[in-house]
């Protein structure tokens, strides 16, 4: 089973410095239809203006994931944690019992364009933690490689929960093909770019939660950079 939402379907919020997409419910957008789907409970598309950002508040028990795909974030927190995070790096923070932190785009030039993923992680009050590592996103050229999943994690960052995020580019003539076990589901985001999956045609921002197929197939790339999050 196919369900497409499309990106001009999600909730969107304009604060002038901060332009931001929801696909599930946040904040003030509220849509008892998308909730989350399985522990998958957030992703937000954001653009931060230059010089512009979020002041220092506080999480709980949610495994956050940043991607940025445009500019730079500069990340603090109570941690004692201090980056700056780039197209090719992704973070994980581990909110646990609790953290506090703030993301600023530190450029006077270019706008920061970023995706944040919230996974629900599969018990409460954990210690906090982070990690930041550098994915290279150049060996995902016709192919999905791991961003995030479940400690041991040959590459990308782990996560407390029974989920996997698999990014890949496909341009031309490349195609991905992804099995699908009965007992697992799919949320698929194009993050950027063209791509026809599973006889569906998608642009930027549009998705799809896939159930109940066999396999995912990713193909008629048109700059496409793909994030794919295998959930129970």
């Amino acid at each position: 089973m196919l369900t497409r939402r499309p990106a001009q379907d999600r909730g969107h919020a304009n604060h002038g410095w901060l332009d931001s997409y929801h696909s599930f419910s946040f904040a003030d957008y509220f849509d008892p239809l998308h909730m989350g789907y399985g522990p998958l409970r957030v992703i937000n598309e954001d653009r931060i203006e230059p010089g512009a950002g979020f002041d220092t508040h506080g999480h709980r028990d949610m495994e956050i994931i940043t991607i940025v795909l445009a500019g730079e974030l500069e990340h603090r927190d109570s941690l004692g944690n201090g980056s700056v995070i780039r197209r090719g790096e992704i973070q994980r923070m581990s909110a646990g019992t609790g953290i506090r932190h703030s993301e600023f785009n530190p450029s006077r030039e270019q706008t920061t364009h970023l995706l944040q993923i919230w996974i629900e992680p599969d018990r409460a009050s954990l210690a906090p933690g982070y990690e930041q590592v550098p994915v290279d996103l150049a060996q995902s050229r016709g192919r999905l490689v791991q961003l995030a999943g479940p400690a041991p994690v040959q590459t990308g960052v782990s996560i407390h929960q029974d989920a996997r995020l698999m990014a890949g580019e496909i341009d031309g003539d490349e195609s991905i093909e992804y099995p699908l076990p009965d007992d697992r589901r799919v949320y698929l985001h194009l993050a950027e770019g063209s791509l026809t999956v599973n006889g569906q045609t998608l642009s930027a921002g549009d998705a799809l939660k896939i159930r109940g197929e066999p396999m995912v197939r990713m193909s008629e790339g048109r700059a496409a950079t793909v994030l794919l999050f295998d959930l129970p």
